[in-house]
């Protein structure tokens, strides 16, 4: 039976030999080692001078502002502590997997990820950044700006936007941009064309059903796999427990990691991938609603089904975004245009 179940949870692009375990490890790579091989791709590593500057235009923008500013920063501080300023400085608040950089031909700031080559998560991002997904309208994931592959090795580096996860930072100002943000989220794409957040919701409903259509799931949804590029778009991450189910009309997964997990899993049983998605986007737009300070007990309504406790009588992503859509044409323009209870405060 652990063979039966180990041959659905594994990516349905590669042929590899390798074991399941040893390719979604967290990769912890020399980075100095790298630095050339991902410079030649147009990208650069963070060196002493770039945190630098990066801490010098902060302070300037809050003294701008009129706030008072300390330069005694840890990060700061590192950065000063090197003798040679074009020193790789590794942010000590990320990761060994992770290290942040510039885009040199954009000036974009990014993160790069290490990751084992045939992991999910690199044949998962592959995948959806290859045309014509990488430009569908429901494409919700990060902006990939680059992979690399060092074959040699078994690595791969995967060049994202940095975004920020700080979601209640950017708290929708009106309840027609939230219920925008939502339905990103039910549909999932890479690039919103909702600048609104009646574009947090959006982005929670679209992912799930543009992922579901194209036979993945992505097994681990929540509040902190989900990013902000404060201009109203949203994005999610990780997709280390994502799997995809090519030719597999009725899968089943079981001892699946992720943050929030439905009974079925919690209780060690097989589940339907899908439904298990749909479990977790239940209970984000619970988490972001109590997060951004909108009631909508017209939302609490929606996830009831999406809760049930039998995974078979869970509503699909397609039927969700349905009744999500139902419910926003029902809302009068009055109450679209409210505001949060941390928006009515200020």
């Amino acid at each position: 039976m652990e063979s039966d179940d180990e041959s659905l949870l594994s990516p349905t692009s590669s042929t590899s030999s390798f074991d399941e375990d040893d390719v979604n490890v967290r990769m912890a790579p020399n980075w100095c080692a790298y630095r050339q091989l991902i410079e030649s791709r147009g990208t650069r590593l963070d060196t002493c001078a770039d945190v630098k500057q990066w801490y010098q235009d902060y302070w300037e923008s809050l003294i701008a502002q009129g706030c008072k500013v300390t330069r005694d920063l840890p990060g700061y501080t590192r950065a000063c502590s090197y003798s040679d300023e074009n020193e790789l400085c590794k942010d000590a608040g990320l990761p060994d997997n992770l290290f942040r950089g510039t885009h040199c031909a954009t000036g974009k700031k990014v993160v790069i990820k290490a990751v084992h080559i045939y992991s999910r998560e690199y044949d998962t991002v592959r995948y959806l950044s290859s045309p014509p997904l990488r430009n569908h309208p429901m494409n919700h994931t990060i902006p990939i700006l680059d992979l690399i592959d060092d074959a040699a090795n078994n690595l791969g580096f995967i060049v994202m936007e940095e975004w920020s996860p700080q979601l209640v930072s950017d708290v929708p100002r009106t309840l027609r941009l939230f219920l925008g943000a939502i339905r990103q989220c039910i549909e999932v794409r890479s690039f919103s064309p909702y600048r609104t957040y009646t574009g947090i919701l959006m982005l929670i409903s679209q992912h799930a059903v543009f992922m579901h259509a194209h036979h993945m799931a992505h097994l681990d949804i929540s509040i902190r796999n989900l990013l902000t590029d404060y201009s109203s778009h949203y994005a999610y991450i990780d997709f280390e427990t994502c799997r995809r189910f090519d030719g597999i009309p009725s899968p089943r997964v079981r001892g699946v990691r992720g943050t929030n997990l439905p009974p079925e899993l919690e209780n060690g049983e097989y589940a339907d991938p899908y439904k298990v998605d749909i479990w977790a986007l239940g209970v984000l737009i619970l988490h972001a609603s109590a997060l951004t300070g909108y009631d909508v007990p017209e939302l609490k309504a929606l996830t009831r089904p999406m809760l049930h406790e039998d995974f078979e009588r869970r509503p699909t992503a397609s039927a969700v975004l349905k009744v999500f859509d139902t419910i926003v044409a029902g809302i009068k323009e009055s109450r679209l245009q409210s505001t949060s209870v941390y928006h009515s405060s200020t």
